[in-house]
């Protein structure tokens, strides 16, 4: 039985247990007893998914990261039509990116700097355009051009990342492995999906999952359960397995539980963090967004996932701003950034037609002979 099943309710109850059970305590202690209310969940959790996978590129700018955010801000803004607070974000990222921009092109590697001067001044253009339309008041141009310039800027970012970032503990290297990030266009029978999975946080994992795609796995295989807010499970063989058998070495491939924890250099192996004693630890890629994919282990072993995975369809209820139940419980790998739409339209019976590596094969790593 995948341990998925029964969790949505026990989330659910958790939640409001663990929201109630704080603010109880937070109304009824002085205003010195900050722990408890810092404790709280915080009401500005990173919903985007494109937002999130900016934020776990593993390079240090912290200007670049400013006018991210600053731009990232008009998101509530514009819902709440709040035109002066827009009008200072974009203010506040122009003069941010024209006064660093020679410490932000000193974070690209030389070879690539011409490249990401032309994404500097193509951002400013950007930002003069968000000013003349946030004077204009269109909200919906608005937002249009707010991602464009988002979506320049997670270039630019990117392009920062020389090198993967750290060693895989060898342990693992008969695992195939992602080292960088790849983006796969899973064809259903209700529509196209984009996943990135991102091998920056989760190298064992995505790395898993892209050679199972390359393998042709994953094509015709059915979604066999579906549950309206809150998951979407596919990835099980016909037959008696419930995973991936290798057809080398016959043997079953069970992949290690792997979490990037945020301040940590390197992932988290071989537990939950529930499990490790690291429970209030926030995952660098949470279960916030609507369209986060992860594994889903057979029983109980957290170490037994295979070929079996879940897009999360996002319920604030379930997901606490910033903390919940499921984060740390299981491994998130990726997200998907285009037809979230589908994913409301797939039941159980529907199938995968096609899983396809479309960008970044070039960072896959094949297992290494043990």
């Amino acid at each position: 039985m995948i341990t998925l099943n029964g969790l949505k309710r026990a989330v659910r109850l958790g939640s409001y247990a663990c929201l109630v059970f704080g603010l109880c305590f937070a109304l009824c202690l002085p205003a010195q007893a900050g722990v408890l209310v810092a404790a709280l969940p915080p009401g500005n959790a990173v919903t985007d998914p494109r937002s999130l996978l900016r934020l776990a590129l593993p390079f240090e700018n912290d200007s670049i990261r400013q006018v991210q955010r600053s731009i990232e801000d008009i998101t509530p803004q514009i819902r709440a039509r709040r035109w002066s607070a827009i009008n200072g974000d974009v203010a506040k990222a122009t003069t941010t990116l024209s006064r660093h921009k020679d410490e932000i092109l000193a974070s690209v590697p030389e070879s690539r700097r011409s490249q990401a001067t032309e994404l500097i001044d193509k951002i400013s253009t950007g930002l003069t355009d968000l000013k003349s339309i946030t004077e204009a008041k269109d909200g919906e141009r608005l937002n249009e051009k707010k991602n464009e310039v988002l979506d320049t800027i997670g270039t630019l970012e990117a392009s920062m990342v020389e090198k993967f970032p750290y060693e895989v503990p060898k342990a693992y290297d008969t695992f195939p492995q992602l080292k960088g990030r790849a983006t796969v266009a899973i064809e259903t029978s209700k529509g196209t999906l984009t996943v990135v999975a991102d091998g920056y946080s989760a190298p064992v994992t995505a790395g898993n999952f892209v050679d199972l795609v390359q393998r042709g796995f994953y094509n015709g295989l059915p979604f066999t359960r579906s549950e309206e807010s809150y998951v979407l499970q596919t990835g099980d063989p016909q037959g008696p397995e419930v995973g991936f058998v290798d057809p080398t070495s016959g043997k079953y491939r069970s992949i290690p539980m792997e979490i990037l924890v945020q301040g940590d250099k390197v992932p988290f192996y071989g537990s939950t963090l529930e499990e490790a004693g690291r429970y209030l630890d926030n995952p660098v890629l949470p279960f916030s967004a609507y369209g986060a994919v992860a594994m889903a282990p057979p029983d109980t072993d957290p170490n037994g996932a295979s070929s079996q995975f879940f897009f999360f369809l996002f319920e604030p209820e379930l997901t606490p701003a910033g903390r919940n139940l499921l984060d740390g419980r299981y491994a998130v790998f990726g997200y998907v950034v285009s037809g979230q739409e589908v994913l409301g339209e797939i039941k159980e019976g529907d199938k995968i037609v096609s899983a396809k590596v479309v960008d970044g094969l070039e960072n896959f790593v094949k297992p290494k002979v043990a």
